[in-house]
């Protein structure tokens, strides 16, 4: 008699309810989440893009046609598509512009190889052809960019201005362009041109007003702290004060809890107020023999404090914040002291002028003529507060543009010139390639000119009949032909209209997108753990936290 045999035992490795997805359906599957998020972001881009309102969880309001920060204002949890809001991220991060296009290059080479992931071509080989396509694009565009003489000022000054204007005319400020290009080249060229720490460009928002009554400080300025009785007797103007920025707290100390001092006398409590006025009365002296006008301080000035410093005509600010001392520092001079004593005066820091200001409804310190101005404060004015928000972000794409300009002076055109020659050089390169990497050399090639057509789509403009004028230019050898969104002819020499970019910001975004183009193509499973689906709840207590909170409470409790 035949034995039986043994049944096989079911193998479980995943815990019950985890999801798994593989295969093509799953590379496909995620290839449309990636062009679902890329159509929210398409009608963005370009000179005439719209704007998008998004409203958190909280009810608060955004208005924002900034790629970047789109992508982190919607709450994306599709895991693939999240390769979309770190490209921007980084995008945003290294170079400040070309957020939009990074994602929607990135989704249109996707979309664009999609029919051969279904006929069963290897996404290895499209991985292929897209790593050397995007080696080919940055090396011509290294080969074509301009270089501007830095030697002449006045050239290279109007180069920065083209610069920041091209980066505005795609957002909510353009029509305020010349004003607001003047004040973010005048911004980067306050910092010091070695460092160009663009963090040293404060940024002060203050609602009412109109964009026009913004205004660039060749100094610093912040908000006026909050101070106590007698602060209103002290001048509020000076012309060369010395400046002591200190990190001291100037006041009479509450007791700890729990503190505990017996005395045998009234005249040891006596002796023991007396010694803590003594304290303070020689820090304040200490303060005075230095001879500084204004001091600032990031912990708080008492009430006895600001009433000594108002009766010796001795300005203080106390509370101020973090960044906003490192910025004064770095106008005046000296240096922060975490004591009053042995203060020397290289110590202190000088400016021109310090005035407060009445600024809409806020009161302003404003130190100007800096001898060490190395920073600036951009006050910003307008309606509503999305509306000056938005100019806060526009204007920091702008002076990340020009920072990078200033250190890299290699320029492109924009309006989509420049992807049009990517384009028209990559496929008159793919045909002298056999076998499949010609297909998806030709796909890349394809996938550049979605951002000409979407500047021409967003415009108004019939992007066929561009996309073919542009086409024929470009392949006569007139590279910086791009789209002209005020012309009747819809084409123009975007080179000599002035519509420039620093390459950085092409080359960065080619190669991102290319990159997040890869890693999706890369994946072929997705493994979804069961918790993944629940609403996050956040990372689990230490064990013993709970009864630790509740110590105390109710009956029992220790009478202190």
């Amino acid at each position: 008699m035949q034995r039986s045999l043994p049944m096989q035992p079911t193998v479980v490795l995943l815990k019950e309810g985890t999801d798994t997805s593989q295969g093509k359906p799953q590379l496909l599957s995620n290839i449309s989440a990636i062009l679902a998020i890329a159509e929210t972001l398409a009608s963005t881009l370009g000179p005439r893009g719209m704007d998008k309102l998004i409203v958190s969880e909280r009810g608060e309001a955004q208005i924002t046609n900034d790629g970047a920060t789109i992508m982190k204002l919607l709450d994306i949890v599709h895991p693939a598509a999240r390769t979309l809001v770190d490209i921007a991220r980084a995008q945003d991060a290294e170079v400040g512009d070309g957020t939009t296009s990074v994602v929607l290059l990135a989704a249109q080479m996707l979309k664009e190889v999609r029919g051969y992931i279904e006929e069963g071509v290897s996404p290895q080989i499209i991985m292929k052809g897209f790593r050397q396509a995007a080696q080919l694009a940055i090396d011509r565009i290294k080969a074509i960019e301009i270089t501007v003489d830095r030697s002449n000022p006045e050239r290279f000054r109007s180069l920065l201005l083209k610069c920041a204007s091209t980066s505005m005319s795609s957002k909510l400020i353009h029509s305020e362009k010349p004003f607001f290009s003047k004040m973010v080249v005048d911004a980067v060229q306050c910092l010091d041109q070695e460092d160009l720490d663009e963090s040293l460009i404060g940024v002060k928002k203050i609602p009412g007003g109109g964009m026009q009554d913004s205004l660039l400080i060749q100094g610093v300025a912040f908000k006026k702290t909050f101070t106590y009785a007698g602060a209103e007797q002290q001048p509020k103007s000076f012309h060369n004060p010395l400046i002591l920025s200190l990190n001291v707290e100037l006041e009479l100390k509450a007791e700890k809890d729990n503190a505990e001092v017996r005395v045998e006398a009234v005249s040891d409590y006596q002796a023991i107020v007396d010694a803590e006025w003594e304290i303070i009365y020689r820090k304040l002296e200490a303060i005075e023999k230095t001879g500084a006008k204004v001091v600032l301080s990031k912990l708080p000035i008492g009430d006895l404090a600001t009433q000594w410093f108002a009766d010796r005509d001795i300005f203080c600010a106390g509370r101020v914040p973090a960044g906003d001392l490192q910025r004064v520092v770095q106008a005046v001079g000296g240096s922060i002291q975490s004591t009053c004593s042995d203060i020397r005066r290289e110590h202190l820091g000088t400016c021109g002028t310090f005035d407060e200001r009445q600024m809409g409804g806020e009161r302003y310190n404003v130190f100007e003529e800096c001898p060490k101005a190395k920073t600036c404060t951009l006050l910003l004015r307008g309606g509503a507060e999305q509306f000056i928000e938005e100019v806060e972000r526009s204007l920091h794409d702008a002076i990340m543009v020009v920072k990078r300009a200033v250190k890299n002076g290699e320029v492109v055109a924009g309006g989509g010139a420049i992807e049009m020659d990517l384009s028209a050089h990559i496929r008159k390169h793919a045909l002298s390639i056999p076998g499949k990497l010609q297909l998806v050399m030709i796909a890349f090639a394809k996938a550049l000119e979605i951002i000409p057509r979407q500047i021409c789509d967003n415009a108004g403009l019939d992007s066929t009949d561009v996309l073919n004028k542009l086409r024929m230019k470009h392949a006569n050898g007139e590279k910086w032909y791009g789209v002209d969104v005020d012309g009747v002819e819809g084409v123009r020499d975007n080179m000599e209209a002035f519509v420039w970019e620093p390459s950085l910001v092409k080359v960065n975004a080619i190669g991102s997108a290319a990159e997040a183009a890869c890693l999706i193509l890369s994946v072929d499973e997705t493994v979804r753990g069961p918790q993944s689906e629940a609403p996050n709840p956040g990372p689990r207590a230490p064990p013993g936290a709970t009864q630790r909170a509740l110590r105390g409470r109710g009956r029992g409790m220790p009478r202190r």
